[in-house]
């Protein structure tokens, strides 16, 4: 047992305590045992043990060789032995008797012992390498997370960050930082830091210099250039570092570790905790530089992955500035030779039009082919100077203009300034606030007018203009209309205008050709560049889009495929099914032979389903052992019924895994497609429904989802909010149901049952809600209104206890014992009038735990009763250790009584007074309804009894109770005496007839599994 010591309490008292059992009573045992010949040297002692036994037992550890056997039979008061194990560790045992025993006895007992503490050392060696396999395989994962986050496309800030989360997953690491150290400078970076109690913000950028913080123990770390481990100021005493609250507060264990590069210090990694001294030891020291090690690798890749992308987008920015010269180089060219076919013809038009209109209108042309001129119009000047004529016009809103005297519109304002006017609308309504100018027409976006000259005199204007906010002219398009109406008057220089394009063509025609050849070689490097990316887009789709374990599609993929399904059966009206699979006893397997066998199971369990389905049907794997079919176009719910059919055979064909045959099955749900749903989730959701019906049905089997279990799923969700309502809005109420003593019928006590008001369905019983409650988990809450209720009621005074059921879940909470005494004390109740009901489930669930809790309450008068005893699972050799006062006998027992199985009834009835008499405890029978059975337990002895013969649960509690000789509840006399109370409140018998309100629902590890509940269900395992 390598690494066990004296200071695990538990396990080595519960060694000796086991083997002290089959002693007399008063004995004392030690154990003592060593892992190697070398080894530590480790103990288990019952309570109370002499340290003279324990000397004794080391003393017999050290012989060599070992004895073996018992001491001398002149001492039979005593046994002492010492023996060699298989694997070659020693173990010693002494054990002191209050009186002697024979030989025989003493030397069974030593071979009881012998076999005892081996099969326990082995059970602890196979925990500690379980334990040590464990951190190995956390360490890897750490490792390959670190490694696959250095790989990532993270920013640096999220980098850290899951770094950070990373090693808390391998220790203590809420108060966290990474610093970069320059040996050289003497400058550290604190790229990382993450504290619970320090407000401090690191820069990631920002050098600081040795000499700023010269008391720093961080620094002092990095000079040092070895791990440190200690409280903060034990580290300064030894470092000679002076103390200074400007580094934050001090920790009770720091732990700090360096990063190395070519054995030179290049960084650290600093854990620490304020609140626990000695938190780190060395193995966390050792772990923490190893993983340091790997974060520096990591950091390493990430700043070479960052320098590597700087690289490549300065050399793609450089690419890209290139090839924009070259597409401005190329819409030049284009643009000059527009320019060019527009002067060429605007030439031509000079000589072939035969009209004025027709040459307007040839030129209009040629300036559309260049600009935007919808809408445009020529407008030269009259003879005389006086009038503006309109020779050419086409326009959207204004199709006719007519000629008109001088005024101030803007074709007269260029006219009169002799230049070119672009102008937006914000500039058009400054020119007519300033009265330069007025509109005439409708008024446009943007307009642009150049004037028209002969011999250096304006004679008209031409003007395009728009109405429309997406389109706009600019400095290019008026210098470029400026050209044109300057190249209509001249006429003259167009063949030198002409040669000079041609030689201009050339020199571009070359550079473009260059340019060209250069532009194919820089886009051949972006395909190839781009091609990799491509390729590693498409491995990471995969690898988002399928599980890594099977290669099915994952849950995202399905989402996907039904969502297209639900569009598609919309549309088209194609009916389709989805299938909801989950492996029975999947955990099973995993608990028994491990994770890689369950891994197998999974991928050969995927192999047989992939198997059954149709070519284009999707399999896929949801998550565990869980799996969804899809099925398309299909005809009916016959098509989904077969699959489900052949899924379920092929499942449960036996298979090896991890060499053990295994005979698996699943539990199939299938969900028909309709048209309420509107996505895949909705869908899932109810095959998964249907695929829990199947599995409570007793497995292997499939289930359809369907009206009756939607209405039931609507049900629930509305009761749920009810629940919640009626905690907030105190619904719920006590009834209280006499316990008698059977001798005279005198009322002893009252157990207190829960209800619930319900503002439309009236007085409900705890069968109708308490599943959703503890699927919720409200009924704890429910639970604590009873408990301030009955609290009150002792508060105001009377006679006799009043008992309270108490679930596993409450036993389980720390503070339970603590908060219902507060109450009973903040109340002013005495605590010796309640007692609590608990089942055998609470007890064994946690035996320490349930130990003090029980002795806790009974230290300030509060009593327990072991409820429905005997039918749970009863753990005698326990039962005396616990401090219970009362046990109950069940209802199912007590009800044997009369009929045909009276002798099996009275068989265990009187065992159960037999055990309650060595114990020292009275009993109560549950669930009396006739005088016969309150006879047959008066005969056997039980003392108390409680059921529908004394009285049904109600509001009031009652102090007397009358019972007619030779009248049952049948009669109903109980009744007509008094019990009107639960009649009027609206309670009806429960079915089966019981009338002790007890739970028998008890929680499995298969949440499937439920057993129907009686009328109360109050003291179920919850």
């Amino acid at each position: 047992m390598q690494g066990a010591t004296v200071s695990e309490t538990s396990t080595d008292e519960a060694l000796a305590c086991a083997l002290q059992e089959a002693l007399p009573a008063g004995s004392q045992v030690v154990v003592c045992w060593r892992a190697a010949p070398h080894g530590q040297i480790s103990e288990s002692c019952t309570p109370g043990g002499e340290h003279a036994l324990r000397d004794a037992a080391r003393v017999l550890l050290e012989r060599d060789p070992p004895a073996i056997g018992a001491s001398d039979d002149r001492y039979g008061d005593r046994i002492e032995a010492a023996w060699w194990l298989e694997d070659r560790s020693r173990a010693s045992i002494v054990a002191h008797l209050p009186q002697a025993l024979p030989t025989a006895l003493r030397a069974a007992w030593l071979a009881m012992a012998r076999r005892i503490v081996a099969a326990d050392l082995s059970a602890v060696r196979a925990h500690a390498r379980a334990e040590a396999l464990e951190k190995s395989e956390r360490l890897q994962q750490a490792l390959y997370g670190i490694a696959d986050l250095a790989g990532s496309g993270l920013e640096m800030t999220d980098l850290l960050s899951r770094i950070h989360g990373v090693v808390c997953g391998l220790m203590y690491a809420e108060n966290f930082y990474i610093v970069l150290y320059d040996d050289v400078l003497d400058t550290m970076r604190f790229l990382y830091f993450a504290d619970c109690n320090d407000p401090y913000v690191a820069d990631p950028t920002k050098a600081i210099r040795g000499d700023e913080m010269p008391t720093s123990l961080t620094l002092a770390l990095l000079r040092h250039g070895e791990a440190l481990q200690g409280s903060s100021a034990d580290l300064r005493q030894r470092l000679g570092v002076a103390d200074d609250a400007h580094h934050g507060p001090d920790s009770a264990d720091w732990l700090g570790v360096p990063m190395r590069r070519d054995e030179r210090v290049c960084g650290a990694i600093v854990v620490q905790h304020y609140d626990s001294a000695g938190s780190y030891g060395d193995e966390d020291r050792a772990l923490l530089s190893f993983v340091a090690q790997h974060i520096l690798t990591a950091l390493d890749r990430f700043r070479a992955r960052e320098e590597l992308e700087r690289r490549v987008t300065e050399r793609t920015y450089a690419l890209q500035l290139s090839n924009r010269d070259l597409q401005a180089e190329i819409i030049e060219r284009q643009r000059s030779e527009r320019l060019q076919r527009a002067l060429f013809r605007i030439a031509e038009l000079t000589i072939t039009s035969d009209t004025l209109e027709r040459f307007y209108s040839q030129v209009h042309d040629v300036v559309s082919e260049l600009l935007y001129a919808r809408n445009f119009y020529i407008a030269l000047l009259s003879d005389d100077g006086e009038r503006l004529q309109f020779p050419y016009s086409i326009d959207e809103l204004d199709v006719i203009r007519e000629t008109r005297l001088l005024a101030d519109g803007l074709t007269e304002y260029v006219i009169r300034q002799g230049r070119p006017l672009l102008a937006d609308r914000h500039r058009i309504a400054e020119l007519n606030s300033r009265g330069e100018v007025r509109s005439h027409g409708s008024a446009a976006h943007c307009w642009l007018g150049v004037p028209l000259f002969r011999d250096d005199t304006v004679v008209g204007v031409i003007a395009i203009q728009s109405y429309s906010r997406a389109i706009s002219f600019n400095a290019r398009d008026q210098e470029l209309l400026t050209f044109v109406a300057h190249h209509i008057s001249i006429g003259l220089a167009r063949k030198q205008a002409q040669d000079r394009l041609v030689t201009a063509h050339g020199e571009l025609e070359q550079r473009v050709a260059t340019r060209t050849r250069e532009l194919a070689h820089t886009n051949a490097e972006l395909v190839a560049q781009i091609g990799e990316r491509v390729r590693a887009e498409q491995k990471l789709t995969h690898q988002a889009l399928h599980d890594a374990l099977t290669g099915l599609p994952n849950r995202g993929q399905l989402l996907e495929r039904l969502d297209y399904a639900i569009s598609h059966a919309e549309r088209d009206n194609r009916p389709f099914a989805v299938l909801f699979l989950d492996l029975d006893r999947f955990k099973l397997v995993n608990d028994s032979v491990g994770h890689s066998a369950g891994d197998e199971l999974l991928i050969e369990s995927s192999r047989r389903i992939i198997a059954t389905v149709r070519s284009g049907d999707m399999v896929a794997r949801l998550g565990g052992d869980e799996f969804a079919i899809l099925i398309e176009s299909i005809d009916g719910l016959i098509v989904a019924e077969d699959l489900a059919q052949r899924v379920l055979r092929a499942l449960g064909e036996p298979c090896w895994v991890a060499g053990r045959e295994v005979f698996p099955s699943a539990s199939v749900g299938i969900a028909m497609w309709h048209p309420r749903y509107r996505s895949g989730t909705e869908l899932l959701r109810d095959a998964d429904a249907a695929m829990y019906r199947a599995k409570g049905a007793g497995r292997g089997r499939f289930a359809v989802f369907d009206e009756e279990m939607r209405e039931q799923a609507l049900r629930i969700l509305d009761l749920e909010a009810d629940l919640r309502r009626a905690i907030n809005g105190d619904a719920f109420i006590a009834h209280y149901q006499p316990i008698v003593r059977l001798d005279d019928q005198t009322v002893i006590g009252h157990e207190a049952l829960l209800r619930w008001r319900h503002e439309k369905r009236g007085l409900l019983l705890p069968r109708e809600f308490i599943g959703l409650g503890e699927d919720s988990g409200l009924i704890e809450e429910a639970d604590w209104i009873l408990y301030a209720r009955v609290i009150a009621q002792l508060a105001r005074g009377g006679h006799g206890y009043i008992s309270v059921n108490v679930s596993p879940r409450h036993f389980r909470a720390h503070d339970f014992a603590d908060r219902l005494l507060r109450m009973i004390d903040e109340a002013g109740a005495d605590p010796r009038r309640l007692r609590i009901e608990i089942t055998e489930v609470a007890l064994l669930d946690d035996v320490p735990r349930a130990l003090r809790m029980l002795q806790t309450l009974r230290k300030h008068g509060v009593l327990a009763q072991l409820d429905d005893f005997g039918t749970g699972f009863s753990a005698l050799s326990y039962l005396h250790r616990f401090p219970i006062e009362c046990l109950k006998i069940d209802q199912s027992f007590v009800a044997g009584l009369v009929g045909e199985s009276r002798p099996e009834s009275i068989a265990v009835v009187r065992a159960i007074q037999a055990l309650a008499g060595t114990l020292g405890i009275h009993t109560i029978g549950e669930g009396v309804e006739t005088h016969a059975q309150r006879l047959v337990l008066r005969e056997l002895g039980c003392t108390y009894g409680q059921g529908y013969l004394f009285g049904r649960p109600a509001e009031a509690i009652r102090s007397e109770l009358r019972i007619f000789d030779g009248e049952d509840l049948v009669d109903g006399s109980i009744e007509a005496s008094g019990e009107a109370s639960g009649e009027a409140s609206g309670e009806v018998a429960p079915p089966d007839g019981g009338q002790k309100e007890g739970a028998v629902r008890a929680q499995f590890d298969e949440p499937d599994i439920v057993e129907p509940a009686t009328d109360d269900a109050r003291s179920l395992t919850r």
